[in-house]
């Protein structure tokens, strides 16, 4: 069980897809302007991202390595697809504000890095906790940032408006331009506070060894 929780809990924080890996940040770019869209967009990604590791888990000793990335990308896409049919029936609204970010899931670099780094060399569990904690690590980095951008940029909070008719919103948060800069000082942030906690650590070993 242990093991287990180190593989999940690692796509949290110390390898999170956006905040330290940055991959996949074109949908953080584009559909974070609300909560509710960088929510809709980090579900999709998890169910996809663990769905994917599942199956490529276990056809991995079937599939020629030759052709693996094809045989990965057709995996991806059915899948996507199974979400966007599924969006598009129980959930219009939210298919439509995805737009074509929905789609774009396909190749989504974090999925495929993750069915080749990592699904296609362990079993079936360890691949669902390894998916599954690198789609929470990203849907968390997604609210994290939709939440910022929402509030900064419209006043709002899951559009319920926050700060009253007096509030001036700053247009620059909810344009591509902004959003980029925030992820650069989230960015920075989750690093520099990472290398703090693991300096800490580092002491607290050499403290115990004297």
């Amino acid at each position: 069980m242990k093991e287990l929780w180190q593989i999940f809990s690692k796509g949290i924080l110390e390898e999170n897809p956006i905040f330290i890996l940055a991959l996949s940040l074109c949908p953080a770019l584009a559909v974070t302007t609300t909560v509710v869209n960088g929510l809709t967009m980090g579900l999709t990604v998890t169910f996809v991202i663990t769905s994917n590791n599942v199956v490529v888990s276990i056809v991995r000793h079937w599939v020629n390595p030759k052709v693996r990335v094809p045989v990965y990308i057709t995996s991806i896409a059915t899948i996507v697809t199974v979400a966007q049919l599924v969006l598009q029936a129980y959930f219009p609204l939210l298919y439509k504000a995805m737009g074509i970010y929905l789609a774009l899931v396909v190749v989504f670099a974090i999925i495929l890095a993750r069915a080749e780094v990592f699904a296609s060399k362990n079993g079936v569990v360890k691949s669902f906790c390894d998916g599954f904690g690198m789609g929470c690590g990203f849907t968390a980095a997604m609210l994290v940032i939709s939440v910022i951008r929402e509030v900064i940029g419209s006043g709002t909070i899951l559009g319920m408006p926050i700060f009253g008719e007096s509030y001036s919103p700053m247009l620059m948060m909810i344009l591509p331009p902004g959003a980029f800069i925030l992820i650069g000082y989230l960015v920075a942030g989750t690093k520099t506070w990472i290398a703090k906690r693991e300096k800490a650590r580092l002491e607290e070993e050499k403290g115990a060894v004297s």
